[in-house]
């Protein structure tokens, strides 16, 4: 499966999505989209919306590969997943890929040590870049300070505005007091609504 990295910007050290989600998206006369998906995007876009868990080998195989080819990957102590924002769904894409992930790299996933405080709005419905910032403000906490002084990858499914990734790359840098924070992603979308 061929990518097309994407540099993510922010308060982390780096940041990278392995490609975008979509190539594009037009409206049809009976209101529903015609999208056509990158590889990577349509792969995930199966995973997390329509739960083909065939889907997670081919995508950690493609995220793991990738990660050999980053300088900083022999360095990293954890890899810590981004809190699910829907705790009622059945099948949690970002836990299953990043122990995948984790297989693959050698490193753990260490769950627990990040956790949300407060159940949140859907902030794909939030378009008001402050007001999502809001939303999200003290909503991750530290539980511990295991991974205080150690370089860390945390990692999402796809990064929309980075609103989150930067909220909780502040909470473990200010709280956790982890050295380096580094940020994976499995795609990108093409705006930051």
């Amino acid at each position: 499966m061929k990518i097309h990295e994407q540099r993510l910007r922010g308060n982390w050290k780096a940041g990278w999505a392995l490609d975008l989600h979509t190539i594009s998206s037009k409206l049809r006369p009976d209101g529903t989209f015609d999208t056509v998906y990158t590889d990577v995007g349509e792969a995930m876009n199966q995973l997390k919306y329509h739960s083909d868990k065939t889907k997670i080998a081919l995508l950690a195989d493609v995220a793991s590969k990738f990660m050999q080819t980053r300088l900083v990957t022999p360095y990293l102590d954890a890899i810590i997943p981004v809190p699910p924002s829907d705790l009622t769904r059945d099948m949690q894409p970002v836990l299953l890929l990043a122990k995948e992930i984790g297989k693959r790299l050698r490193l753990p996933v260490v769950e627990g040590v990040l956790v949300k405080t407060r159940s949140t709005a859907a902030l794909k419905d939030i378009e008001d870049p402050k007001a999502r910032k809001k939303e999200l403000h003290g909503v991750f906490k530290v539980k511990d300070k295991s991974l205080a002084g150690k370089k860390v990858l945390l990692f999402d499914d796809l990064y929309r505005s980075g609103a989150t990734l930067t909220e909780i790359t502040d909470v473990l840098y200010n709280t956790g007091k982890v050295q380096n924070v580094y940020v994976l992603t499995i795609t990108k979308t093409r705006s930051k609504k």
